[in-house]
């Protein structure tokens, strides 16, 4: 209000200083006292900077636009630059003093929140005496809640948790301590933790994409366009069966135009339902069968060109629905989607709804589950041969197919595609742990431009 007065008020030279003087000190009493009110504001942060994310502006992006702000609202900060993959999930495991800490925020993009959550997950469960490689193992949530200050390519959780990647509005939300709590995903395999995910599991064209793209780390962010390109003319199938818990009694469901926003109602009543001890929980996986459901659990089998599991919508700026547009980023489940065996064009039309309005579940060779376990078992998969995929390609494959990637011939295995980094299996199983960590975010608040149009306000 006192900024816009002395904008709009015609004053003489000489008293514009002193009236910007007392602006100045209102402003700051104003804001003190603001802050004052807040009582689940952090007062001591520890932060994880990565140089090397996204167009290397990590650093720069922090001291310049972030450090300023947690000044004025008198936030000390304990800063970490990172000098190497999982040093930020490494030091939180082991070293960090995390009890003198209010929260932490991580400066870069999904992968160094992925080692964020990594950190705090692992040393959480270690503390309280989890056993981490029991599929069956209900965790236990952290206490820290963790910043996002995007700095990275993509900055699909930041997107999907805020609705805009902006270091500012970011920051914002870290000092007035606003808290969303979020789901994460534990993956398995024979009894053996593999990783966490908290946005996308993907195998098949996903998995692909990201094998093909590893390889070609030298052409920078185009290996992307240039591996998704390639790995959809190359159009792989794959052999499998996907068992699966459906989440029953839940008030959502993946087709519903329902999205999850600020204070969502879904996430806070499935949330109080999964809390409890829930029967669903106890159900083993039964023995994979064509198409049947037994124990409550749902099977099926056939050929899939993708199997997706996403735990919030995916959203980005390329793809503002993201893959599931109804996922719910706190409610206990992951939807499942399984794209099956079709032809190139009609798999090209699945891939194009992302971007437009239009349901991609409305075709008759995708299905989606809202489910709150789940698990794969590729058609080949031998329990003690399947130990590196990397390895497979050489024992399923003559030197003439690997020398032809033209070569029509589909290989028996993909990869999984766990928010960005290949896990060395393809026979998992996965279990959703609701509300498992929290964010310094309060959820998406406007609607996007597409569901403005979709849903035009009436004329009064």
């Amino acid at each position: 209000m006192f900024l816009f007065w002395t904008s709009t008020c015609r004053l003489p030279l000489t008293t514009a200083p002193i009236v910007r003087a007392e602006t100045s000190l209102y402003t700051d009493l104003w804001t003190d006292t603001l802050l004052r009110l807040l009582s689940s504001r952090p007062k001591h942060l520890l932060v994880y900077i990565n140089p090397h994310g996204g167009k290397q502006q990590g650093e720069c992006i922090y001291e310049q636009k972030v450090a300023p702000l947690f000044a004025c609202a008198s936030i000390s900060t304990d800063v970490i630059v990172t000098e190497h993959a999982n040093h930020a999930r490494d030091h939180l495991k082991t070293e960090a003093e995390l009890k003198k800490y209010d929260g932490v925020v991580c400066v870069g993009g999904d992968g160094m929140f992925s080692e964020i959550v990594h950190g705090l997950v692992s040393r959480t469960q270690r503390e309280n005496g989890v056993d981490q490689n029991s599929p069956e193992e209900k965790l236990v949530p952290c206490s820290l809640r963790i910043g996002i200050i995007p700095a990275g390519s993509t900055d699909c959780i930041c997107y999907a948790t805020v609705g805009i990647n902006d270091p500012v509005t970011s920051a914002l939300h870290v000092i007035v301590g606003d808290s969303q709590p979020m789901d994460v995903c534990s993956v398995h395999h024979n009894n053996t933790f593999l990783r966490y995910s908290s946005s996308l599991l993907g195998y098949g064209f996903y998995g692909d994409v990201l094998a093909d793209s590893e390889r070609k780390r030298w052409m920078g962010p185009a290996r992307y366009n240039f591996s998704g390109f390639k790995t959809f003319l190359t159009h792989h199938h794959y052999e499998g069966a996907v068992s699966f818990l459906p989440a029953t009694d839940i008030l959502g469901t993946p087709r519903d135009k329902t999205r999850c926003r600020a204070g969502c109602f879904i996430c806070q009543h499935d949330g109080q339902l999964y809390s409890g001890d829930s029967p669903e929980e106890s159900k083993t996986a039964p023995d994979v069968s064509d198409r049947e459901y037994e124990m409550g659990w749902g099977v099926v089998r056939g050929k899939f060109l993708a199997i997706n599991a996403a735990s919030m919508s995916c959203a980005c700026p390329r793809s503002p629905k993201g893959l599931s547009p109804a996922a719910h980023l706190a409610d206990g489940t992951t939807d499942l989607i399984l794209v099956r065996k079709c032809s190139r064009f009609n798999f090209l039309r699945h891939l194009l709804r992302h971007t437009s309005k239009d349901d991609q579940f409305d075709m008759t060779f995708v299905e989606v589950h809202r489910v709150r376990r789940f698990r794969f078992t590729p058609r080949h998969w031998q329990n003690d041969s399947e130990l590196d995929l990397r390895e497979n390609g050489k024992q399923l494959f003559s030197q003439i197919c690997r020398d032809h990637p033209a070569c029509s011939c589909s290989p028996a295995y993909s990869s999984w595609n766990c928010d960005g980094e290949i896990l060395p299996h393809a026979a998992i199983e996965v279990g959703v742990h609701c509300q498992l960590i929290k964010l310094f975010t309060r959820g998406i608040e406007e609607q996007p431009l597409f569901e403005d149009l979709a849903n035009p306000p009436c004329a009064l």
